[in-house]
């Protein structure tokens, strides 16, 4: 079967278990990015299954069980502002998507993981966000070692240095939500600098929307009350094994009257 950029295929190998899309082609190689997970791969030509692209996405059909209805009763409702940073557009627009259907003020900003320290603070004093995602690609190399060391990942050296920077911006993890990392990021080391929320406590992948799931519950949940940590992590594709955090509250403000 002949392939092209663009295509979206599975993989033989590996019993079909993901979809990804071709990104490039080199002589017999695919290099392969995923649609549901945050995750870059590469295949031999022959490994690979053309993917009936009309069923592709249908995870986008997520559906939340969010506390409050915004158009509905004689309260008004300001859910929590999201500042979304990721180095990935297509993972970028797809999280914006979500937001959009489930009405959360969000600002998005495509940066490159290494840039994204750079760029934080000047985004975070413009945008005056109440939660802040920091994600892209990450990966961590079992052959370079240990899982504890930080050099060992792609970019959760980068993850943290923004973490840091934001947590300069704003020390309470009351007053700004962080939510941090990317497919199999130091967890542990997230946390450490700064992140409420953070991936992967078991060093997988995680799903493109997890991150989003996570601030959204969050931006829809009323202000200064703990919104229950168990059940906010079970919301996303891999549970506490994709990613785990500090007990939080949410960040909506509830009016009266209309």
């Amino acid at each position: 079967m002949m392939f092209a950029v663009g295509d979206f295929v599975t993989r033989y190998s590996y019993k079909h278990d993901l979809v990804f899309k071709i990104i490039k082609i080199r002589g017999q190689t695919a290099y392969l990015k995923g649609t549901q997970v945050r995750l870059y791969a590469d295949a031999q030509l022959e490994d690979l299954k053309m993917y009936v692209e009309e069923e592709r996405g249908s995870e986008d059909d997520i559906e939340l069980d969010l506390p409050v209805f915004l158009d509905r009763g004689e309260y008004f409702y300001l859910p929590g502002k999201v500042l979304h940073i990721d180095a990935d557009e297509d993972y970028l627009e797809r999280c914006l998507r979500f937001y959009k259907k489930n009405k959360v003020m969000v600002v998005g900003k495509k940066v490159a993981e290494q840039d994204i320290y750079k760029e934080i603070r000047g985004f975070l004093i413009e945008y005056q966000p109440d939660i802040v995602i920091i994600t892209g690609h990450d990966a961590y190399y079992p052959k370079k070692g240990n899982p504890n060391d930080i050099t060992c990942y792609k970019n959760t050296q980068a993850f943290i240095k923004a973490v840091k920077e934001a947590r300069k911006y704003e020390k309470s993890h009351e007053k700004l939500v962080i939510i941090a990392g990317a497919c199999q990021s130091n967890y542990e080391e997230l946390i450490r600098a700064g992140a409420n929320f953070a991936s992967s406590p078991k060093r997988i992948n995680i799903h493109c929307l997890d991150p989003a799931i996570i601030a959204t519950i969050l931006s829809m949940s009323e202000r200064n009350k703990e919104v229950e940590l168990m059940p906010l992590l079970a919301k996303t594709k891999y549970g506490a094994n994709g990613i785990g955090g500090i007990k939080s509250n949410g960040m909506m403000y509830i009016g009266f009257p209309r």
